[in-house]
């Protein structure tokens, strides 16, 4: 769904410390029908992110305080469904690859045509604005990757920023199985096993919170499984 005048439902957050862009930005998102929220800084931008449930982020990089390369990565790691859209005077091919690699989906370098910008814009919000884009399933299980919920028949659970990152992982792997060591990596970031309980403590919250018909199985020696069917 492509948003319009009417439907002013999908929510965009732009992340750019030139008041005059912004500005500029901001009315023109509003008036092809799109919610708009602003912010002036790296640091209060990926507070926005992590806080409010937003569709798409442009983010522009020469931020004042934590550059947008930095939010980026933060953004990759907590919100990893949230598409970004970097916007930057920033034309270098390293530095739009470096953006590419920490999970940007587009980059429009500055000068920029609001008219390219709009249509980039919409090609991200297609995916989003369609429900089984925004919903994953499992078996029993489905996740919605907007609001942060997993549901079993009639019940339904709020996530913490790890059981939806993990349970995330898990159910895009369905079926097969994931090795405490990867889910480390993946999810909290490990690049090595630091002896850490810390899976095992995030699988038993997640299986109190799904209840008896919680799919997670436990492979002895060798990890966690989500059940596909």
């Amino acid at each position: 769904m492509v948003a319009c005048r009417r439907c002013p439902s999908l929510r965009i957050l732009v992340i750019e410390d030139e008041s005059r862009i912004l500005a500029f930005l901001v009315r023109g998102l509003e008036a092809e029908g799109y919610a708009v929220d602003a912010a002036e800084t790296g640091a209060g931008g990926l507070h926005q992110a992590l806080r409010e449930a937003y569709d798409l982020v442009i983010l522009d990089l020469l931020l004042p305080g934590l550059d947008g390369l930095s939010v980026l990565r933060e953004l990759a790691r907590n919100r990893p469904e949230l598409p970004v859209l970097i916007l930057s005077a920033r034309r270098d091919l390293a530095t739009r690859l470096r953006g590419f690699e920490l999970g940007a989906r587009d980059y429009l370098a500055k000068p920029f045509s609001f008219d390219e910008l709009v249509a980039r814009v919409r090609v991200q919000l297609k995916q989003v604005g369609a429900a089984d884009a925004r919903v994953l399933h499992a078996g029993a299980l489905a996740l919605d990757i907007a609001r942060r919920e997993a549901s079993i028949g009639t019940l339904v659970t709020n996530l913490s920023d790890r059981e939806f990152r993990l349970l995330h992982h898990l159910v895009e792997h369905a079926g097969e199985v994931v090795s405490r060591e990867r889910l480390l990596s993946e999810v909290w970031g490990y690049s090595f096993d630091p002896g850490s309980n810390v899976v095992d403590v995030c699988v038993r919250r997640l299986r109190k919170k799904l209840g008896p018909q919680a799919p997670i199985e436990t492979v002895r020696h060798a990890g966690y499984r989500l059940r596909a069917a």
